[in-house]
């Protein structure tokens, strides 16, 4: 499968470009869209038939880390001072609370993550009284799909068993790189033999899946040593894989202005490492979920791909059907009905709308039936990896091939290059083609066509 994806190829394709976790994407949130528009999304919700029917997705967001990592461009607060956890978790209860005056209490729980930051950062007492409380005012469902991630300098094998009896069931590691030098350049150093020996606790404690973030493009990493780390991971084997490019831009994240810009792997080597990591971890049995995730044929994810049921929310690929999704603290987004809404960025101005009485909704975004048709065509294709006209047709009451009709001109040279197939019933994006799936649904974004100052994105390689 890897034998068409040639250097030359990734070249051509190393374009910035969204990652599609929403469209339309969080960069066309407006402020115009308050607190107000969303009650009023919550309440339609409550008032409609998914009220019961339909599942939430609920995402935590705790800010805190203790060490700053150079490379993040995470919405973070720095610091040792652990009391700082207290007041956060208050005003966390007094958000859920507000969602509950709108949706009343007991809303169905489908999926639960807890992002950060580092979540760990709490201590096992307040994570504690964060359960209680989600649990209070949610109706989280046995067996939902809990998952929280982990920095591995912050646990032990008693922590992990703490937050598997404490209802998780799904893990990830923010390993990035096992190369010594590299993880001194970007003020990371976490050893092999722990993250190691974790790996080996959680698959005892019986964690459903682990997962494992890496990065290349990171300063000082060579094609050499990155795959010396590649080696590590696959040893390792957890069920899932993330691989993501390191998008620098110092000007918009100001710890990365740490990294000396001189020791960044030039975009040779970069695609070179991309190279590399989808020829090793294919070869060690992984299945290619899309754009940078991998997962075991076992793993829920890769089931889900197998039977066309895999979807996307701001966390990245998901089992769970497309369901509305709740954001809840500093700089949260979340997805009801057919809005999109992100909390305040900053803990003055968050706690300032909770003080208030207010959710602290500070933009989003309420979708016209053109978003609405075009996410239908962009997720089918970075999810099912294809387009069944009839099917978007009947479901927007449009002639897909008049409606896309530049789209389809984009197609027909995506064709000639092998990225896609295209003919009366629909786009199906080829083996090679799903390597780049970004750059194909990209065709379909009517607002980066129209907007050519992309250098807000991540390159796609």
């Amino acid at each position: 499968m890897t034998t068409t994806i040639s250097p030359d190829l990734l070249r051509k394709y190393d374009v910035p470009g969204p990652r599609y976790t929403s469209y339309p994407t969080a960069d066309r949130f407006v402020e115009a869209f308050g607190p107000a528009d969303y009650e009023q999304a919550l309440a339609q919700r409550r008032e409609g038939p998914a009220a019961m029917a339909l599942p939430l997705s609920l995402y935590v967001h705790i800010p805190f880390c203790e060490s700053l990592c150079y490379y993040c461009a995470c919405n973070k607060i720095i610091t040792k001072h652990h009391e700082r956890a207290a007041p956060y978790l208050r005003y966390l209860t007094r958000e859920v609370e507000l969602h509950a005056e709108v949706l009343g209490t007991g809303q169905p729980v489908s999926q639960l993550h807890l992002g950060g930051g580092s979540p760990t950062f709490l201590t096992d007492d307040e994570l504690r009284q964060l359960m209680a409380m989600l649990r209070r005012n949610f109706a989280i469902a046995p067996g939902a799909e809990s998952s929280i991630e982990i920095d591995p300098r912050t646990v032990t094998t008693e922590r992990l068993q703490f937050l598997y009896d404490l209802g998780f069931n799904r893990i990830s590691y923010g390993v990035q790189d096992f190369d010594p030098d590299v993880q001194k350049a970007v003020h990371r150093v976490q050893p092999y033999e722990q993250v190691a020996a974790l790996m080996e606790d959680a698959r005892r404690i019986g964690f459903d899946s682990v997962n494992v973030d890496l990065i290349y493009g990171l300063p000082r990493q060579t094609p050499e040593s990155f795959t010396r780390t590649l080696q590590q991971v696959s040893t390792l084997r957890p069920d899932r894989i993330a691989l993501y490019a390191y998008a620098h831009l110092p000007e918009r994240f100001k710890p990365q202005r740490r990294i000396i810009a001189a020791e960044l792997p030039g975009a040779a080597n970069k695609v070179s490492m991309l190279s590399q990591a989808l020829a090793a971890f294919i070869s060690a049995g992984y299945v290619y979920i899309g754009m940078d995730h991998f997962a075991l044929p076992g793993d829920a994810l890769a089931v889900a791909k197998r039977q066309g049921r895999l979807h996307r929310n701001f966390q990245g690929y998901s089992t769970q059907a497309d369901c509305d999704l709740i954001g809840l603290g500093v700089s949260a987004i979340g997805k009801v009905g057919a809005t999109y809404s992100q909390n305040a960025k900053t803990m003055d101005e968050y706690c300032d709308s909770l003080d208030q009485g207010r959710l602290p909704v500070v933009r989003g975004l309420a979708l016209s039936r053109d978003d609405l048709a075009r996410r239908a065509v962009i997720m089918a294709l970075m999810c099912q990896g294809q387009v069944v006209f009839e099917s978007i047709e009947l479901a927007w009451l449009l002639d897909f091939k008049s409606y896309f009709a530049a789209e389809m001109e984009q197609m027909r040279q995506l064709q000639e290059q092998g990225m896609v197939v295209v003919d009366d019933e629909g786009i199906q994006v080829t083996a090679q083609g799903w390597f780049f799936v970004r750059a194909v649904a990209m065709q379909f974004d009517k607002y980066l066509q129209a907007d050519r100052n992309r250098t807000r994105f991540s390159r796609i390689i």
